[in-house]
């Protein structure tokens, strides 16, 4: 959450010169209402499922950058379908976490104690995250136009 994962992936798809695709605003497009309304409505299982499903369409139909939200990786189907991809992983601390969203409740698994559930998260997520990457790079005090290219030297694409 807050990595720059949308920001940085549209950086890489301008300078790639393929499209860029983001499946948390495809799920928003076809509920028709934010991430939020739909934790709150129908809770996390129910988002998880359209998550699935959404990042199954965008991998089947996206041949260029695609951002996934941050609990994607949950889903082992997903992460077996990642298996092989040049996949970056941007991660961060939580003080940058604090510093760039706030950690306010419009993020639903944050909305009691955020700190600690940010960091739980993490713990959680991480060994997911860095499983199916082939490359992690740290966003902590970095623009975005640094951390894609960080990620486009790692993933040894910049020369594309």
């Amino acid at each position: 959450m807050g990595s720059g994962k949308s920001t940085v992936g549209a950086l890489l798809a301008e300078r790639l010169g393929v499209a860029y695709r983001d499946t948390d605003a495809d799920i928003v497009a076809a509920e028709g209402r934010e991430i939020s309304d739909i934790f709150l409505d129908e809770g996390e299982e129910h988002f998880r499922k359209l998550e699935r499903e959404a990042v199954r369409a965008a991998l089947a139909g996206h041949p260029g950058v695609l951002a996934l939200g941050g609990g994607a990786v949950l889903d082992p189907d997903t992460r077996a379908a990642l298996a092989g991809r040049p996949v970056a992983c941007l991660l961060m601390d939580v003080d940058e976490a604090v510093r760039r969203v706030g950690l306010n409740t419009a993020r639903p698994l944050l909305a009691v104690n955020p700190r600690r559930q940010w960091r739980e998260l993490m713990e959680a997520r991480r060994p997911l995250y860095t499983e199916v990457a082939r490359v992690v790079v740290a966003t902590d005090d970095r623009t975005p136009e640094e951390v894609a290219r960080a990620v486009l030297d790692a993933l040894e694409l910049n020369d594309a």
